[in-house]
């Protein structure tokens, strides 16, 4: 894997974690009890953008270098994963 397809492979993993990570710690102002007048009540309560994009970089970071590790550590492939079709 060069630097370039290193790069784009932790690009995807950190955009899918994003999607993961952004709602995990979401207070709404219903539960904060503080609904601002105009908005409905399952609206977010404030911003918590900047602690879903460190989480998120935490983790893809951890999950891009377990697949360093299997891929260039321990020399694992795509070869390597059993077959779950048969071959005709």
């Amino acid at each position: 894997m060069s630097w370039v397809s290193g790069l784009a492979v932790y690009f995807i993993i950190w955009w899918t974690t994003l999607f993961v990570m952004i709602p995990l710690g979401l207070k709404t102002q219903d539960d904060k009890g503080d609904v601002t007048l105009g908005t409905v009540s399952s609206a977010p309560h404030g911003s918590h953008m900047g602690r879903a994009v460190l989480r998120t970089t935490i983790v893809s970071a951890i999950v891009f270098g377990l697949l360093v590790v299997l891929t260039r550590v321990l020399g694992l492939s795509f070869d390597d994963i059993p077959r779950v079709v048969p071959k005709f």
